[in-house]
């Protein structure tokens, strides 16, 4: 089976908040596609194995627009 995560694929919406100034922060996307100009543009099976997390987790980063703190947070995919 696949796995799926809720929040690249609009499934779910997950509410992070500032730990350092309570601002609501915004999810900035998936940490693989920052890793270099290409990286978007790749499929998920080839990003997936230069993370070094395991196959349910898809790390996503938070940005808070206020103070610029950014978070990165683990969320746990789905199956297809």
């Amino acid at each position: 089976m696949e796995h799926l995560c809720p929040l690249c694929n609009g499934l779910n919406n997950y509410q992070r908040y500032c730990s350092k100034c309570g601002t609501k922060m915004e999810d900035e996307g998936r940490v693989q596609d920052y890793y270099d100009n290409y990286s978007p543009y790749l499929s998920y099976g080839i990003t997936d194995l230069a993370d070094g997390e395991p196959p349910d987790i898809c790390q996503h980063i938070f940005t808070c627009p206020t103070c610029n703190n950014d978070d990165i947070v683990n969320i746990t995919k789905t199956f297809k």
